[in-house]
């Protein structure tokens, strides 16, 4: 019933002018800050891996701006998924090679966890005219798994893959022309991950943008969210060239390596409230 009551509240904020949407944003951020410590050690901790040329201020700094980021953003999925579709269409500005969406070619799009992430996907599904495809994690609180799931596929001839169905139907996809918006840059336990740098430390990370792309003979076409104060800009980078390669452990070493270039750019907008870091290598102790 809370979560009910707490996502209808939500959905009422569509209506709210940016800045007030925003502002309440930064002041529900600052208080998660204060009132979740275990999840700001986290954020800490991967910040100071990542950074250790950072001042304590920075570090600090950043952190708090995380929380605001995550805030801001959580909020926004009110008028990104209940707003009226002009004021979607205004707010979300789709910007660079926007060439690379153009035709039916096979694509993977490499989306990693900014908190722009479903604004990104938002855009997309709603301004090109292509059908995309994704891969959904169900959430354990099955009233909010409905409206997240219901809120993607807002726009457009979007599906949602579940892991469980495999990688035939992305597959097909792909073959028939649907871009697949792919997020592989988390840490999804050890079983199918390899160890790759990600800031110099090593990092379990999934090859699935290395497996898909070679298998779905498909382009990989970055697309990075920055939250702005007029919405959102998600701009379109030009495909990656040589990718893949027959080295699925390259691949993946390098996307971390062009990741980490798009997280220097803004920082505080990537999602550090993820552990990471959390499976180690055989003789390391995870950081948390």
């Amino acid at each position: 019933m809370l979560t009910r009551i707490a996502l209808k509240l939500l959905e009422m904020t569509a209506w709210m002018p940016l800045p007030w949407l925003r502002g309440l944003g930064w002041l529900l951020g600052r208080t998660l800050f204060w009132a979740v410590p275990s999840r700001r050690r986290v954020v800490l901790t991967n910040l100071r891996l990542c950074f250790p040329h950072w001042t304590p201020q920075q570090l600090h700094c950043t952190t708090v701006e995380t929380f605001v980021c995550f805030a801001q953003s959580w909020l926004d999925r009110g008028w990104l998924w209940h707003g009226a579709p002009d004021t979607t269409r205004k707010r979300l500005k789709l910007v660079g090679a926007l060439r690379e969406l153009e035709g039916n070619a096979p694509t993977v799009i490499f989306a990693p966890h900014f908190m722009g992430l479903d604004a990104g996907w938002t855009a997309l599904t709603q301004q090109v005219p292509r059908a995309f495809n994704t891969i959904y994690t169900d959430q354990a609180n099955k009233t909010s798994d409905a409206w997240i799931y219901h809120g993607r596929k807002r726009f457009g001839d979007a599906q949602l893959f579940g892991r469980i169905d495999g990688v035939k139907p992305i597959l097909a996809g792909l073959k028939a022309g649907q871009p697949l918006y792919l997020l592989p840059d988390m840490n999804f336990g050890p079983g199918e991950s390899v160890f790759v740098p990600f800031f110099g430390v090593q990092a379990a990370t999934v090859p699935s943008l290395s497996r898909f792309a070679r298998l779905g003979r498909a382009k990989v076409v970055p697309v990075i969210s920055r939250m702005t104060p007029a919405g959102y800009d998600v701009e379109v980078f030009p495909a990656w060239r040589n990718f893949p390669s027959n080295d699925p452990m390259a691949d993946t070493a390098r996307m971390n390596l062009e990741l980490q270039a798009y997280i220097d750019t803004m920082p505080s907008q990537y999602y550090w409230v993820h552990k990471r870091f959390k499976d180690r290598p055989s003789g390391e102790v995870a950081p948390y």
